[in-house]
């Protein structure tokens, strides 16, 4: 038996304020199938203690009995699993990978997996005895012991899970382009080495992402030197939360020619130095593009035995073209400060 049904997310009429200056929250999104993301094993609601430190086995493929069929279903019991986003949400339609599993170790070390099944309510044909159902939905998740008699039931599972869904503009709300756009989700909590655990790199904007409920660090990243952004958000159970991060940064190409306006001369070596004179990237090409944030740096072009320099401001928004003339008064001594 499968819920092929799929409930409509609807909105709540009304938007968040900004959060830390930077982060812009939208209205929760009430719903039981609410996202989309590849399915991994997450919290436990109950029996968790068992599969913490346990390796997950592979999805094996489980075709629940079919009612008109001739099957040896002697000595069999029949149970229907179903899982909610709340205690009081209705069942989930779609995107659930389940597991079952014997409860006693193998001699691996690992628990042995029954069946398996996905989408939404399925019901399984199992031996009487005890068994560990988790049930994974996205990034979100949640386990617990059944039993399984010579009588039908049915058992629910909890999940506590809401969803994610992150974006970014530029200042006067100036679209980024997404393939220049990622997110990273972290635990909220340092560890005792004073680092966060991972949880998902690399989310794209505007996907959602399902989540066990509670607080997480979000990092936005544009570009790839130094646009980023830090903050905390909080994921509700039943909602979806949506967050927008505004980036105070800008493209910046840079051209080394031979007077202004010219053409950018190729094999050209570059150094990006921020206001304290740490170097930010290097690259080599005729011109350099990057995102920067809104502050004051310093490019040093090199091109073959001539080096030279030149100051330039980022303001946010504003993407610039920087030209640095390769002129006696742009030029400096390779070797200065050299003993």
């Amino acid at each position: 038996m499968r819920r092929n049904s799929l409930e409509i997310a609807t909105a709540l009429g009304f938007k968040q304020g900004m959060f830390r200056g930077h982060f812009r929250f939208f209205a929760p999104i009430l719903g039981a199938a609410l996202f989309s993301v590849p399915a991994v094993p997450a919290v436990a609601q109950e029996g968790a203690g068992i599969l913490d430190k346990l390796s997950m086995p592979g999805i094996s493929s489980f075709a629940p009995p079919r009612d008109d069929g001739q099957l040896a279903t002697a000595g069999l019991g029949e149970i229907t699993l179903a899982a909610q986003l709340t205690d009081k949400g209705s069942d989930i339609g779609r995107g659930l990978v389940w597991r079952v599993f014997r409860p006693e170790a193998g001699p691996d070390g690992k628990l042995p997996l029954v069946a398996s099944a996905q989408g939404g309510t399925s019901m399984f044909q199992l031996p009487p005895g005890s068994y560990l159902v988790h049930a994974s939905y996205g990034r979100a998740g949640a386990t617990k012991r059944i039993t399984v008699g010579k009588d039908g039931k049915r058992e629910s599972l909890v999940l506590d899970a809401g969803g994610l869904k992150l974006d970014a503009v530029l200042s006067g709300g100036v679209r980024i382009p997404s393939d220049k756009l990622k997110f990273s989700i972290y635990e909220a909590d340092e560890g005792t080495d004073g680092e966060r655990a991972l949880i998902i790199p690399n989310v794209a904007p505007n996907a959602v992402v399902r989540l066990n409920s509670g607080t997480y660090h979000v990092v936005s990243t544009y570009g790839t030197v130094n646009a980023v952004i830090r903050s905390d958000i909080k994921v509700e159970a039943g909602k979806l939360t949506e967050a927008t991060v505004e980036h105070k940064a800008a493209e910046v190409t840079l051209k080394l020619v031979r007077d202004a306006g010219g053409e950018a001369i190729a094999d050209t070596s570059w150094s990006i130095l921020n206001e304290s004179g740490d170097p930010l990237r290097e690259t080599v090409g005729a011109f350099a593009s990057l995102v920067l944030s809104e502050g004051n740096y310093t490019v040093i072009a090199k091109n073959r035995d001539r080096i030279y320099q030149r100051d330039f401001t980022v303001s946010a928004g504003h993407n610039q073209d920087v030209e640095v003339v390769a002129s006696e008064a742009a030029a400096i001594d390779p070797n200065e400060g050299a003993d």
